[in-house]
């Protein structure tokens, strides 16, 4: 179980949370959308205690972690692993080692610096790794993969951490569409297969209503939307995003469907085996 309750982040006199309460009772994909500067990314990063709260509880399985300092925090992490927009990989490492900086809280810097990892720990980064489709990709570095390769290296390394939540921050934010319905498939899979709870912050309302269970909705820092997809119209995202009837969804779409048959999905399709 996981809970909010009126959680806010102050940058100054602005608050970049305000007052954010909502509860998530055992596995769920849960969807987080709103405008740029809605608060999604620092809610995601006060979970996972990048940030700190200035006020109010977060709760996991009721104990707040907001309180939690030192091992306790970093045990914390490790249970809430974090994937990123930009990846966060090392560039000139090999795929499987990026996989293995997973485990960082949990191995000795010496062993780290010098990669001295467990046969174990090695088998387990391949078979995850095979199982996200990018297994042939071990020993390359991370800068010649695609973007979207180098996205599910980034869910392969939170995977290689045994996380209770995963949180996604903009996941797909920066890739074609092609490769952003691979990596929001990955995600859902591990979702529904390992029974895994995901939070992510999403940008485009048909990916919110294709693979979440939950969307909420932020805007100026407060959560004006908590609902089922079949409950996320058009008016409702209008409201959510601060739009006037002008708003259309088609111009954010990463639906492949919407691409048509023309050069722009060919070369999308071509991308996916890349």
């Amino acid at each position: 179980m996981l809970e909010l309750r009126n959680v806010t982040r102050m940058f100054g006199r602005k608050a970049a949370v305000d007052n954010a309460s909502f509860r998530v009772d055992g596995s769920a994909f849960i969807g987080i959308i709103g405008r740029s500067g809605a608060g999604k990314s620092t809610v995601l990063r006060m979970m996972n205690r990048l940030t700190d709260a200035s006020s109010g509880e977060i709760l996991f399985d009721g104990r707040d972690i907001l309180t939690l300092e030192g091992s306790a925090k970093r045990a914390w992490q490790s249970q809430c692993a974090m994937i990123f927009q930009q990846f966060n990989l090392v560039p000139r490492l090999d795929v499987a080692s990026n996989v293995l900086h997973g485990l960082l809280n949990r191995r000795s810097t010496l062993a780290t610096m010098f990669s001295l990892w467990p046969e174990a720990d090695i088998t387990r980064a391949l078979e995850i790794l095979d199982r996200l489709g990018i297994a042939e990709q071990a020993p390359k570095r991370a800068e010649a993969l695609s973007g979207g390769q180098q996205q599910r290296v980034a869910i392969a390394r939170a995977l290689m951490q045994d996380p209770k939540v995963i949180l996604a921050d903009e996941p797909i934010a920066s890739l074609d569409p092609m490769n952003a319905q691979v990596v929001m498939d990955t995600l859902r899979r591990i979702h529904e297969e390992d029974g895994r709870m995901v939070v992510a912050n999403l940008h485009t309302l048909d990916t919110a209503r294709r693979y979440c269970d939950r969307v909420i909705g932020m805007r100026d820092g407060r959560i004006v939307f908590d609902g089922t997809p079949d409950q996320l119209s058009t008016g409702v995202a209008r409201d959510i995003y601060g739009a006037d009837e002008s708003f259309s969804e088609d111009a954010t779409s990463t639906s492949i469907d919407r691409l048509g048959s023309g050069p722009d999905r060919r070369f999308a399709e071509t991308m996916i085996s890349q």
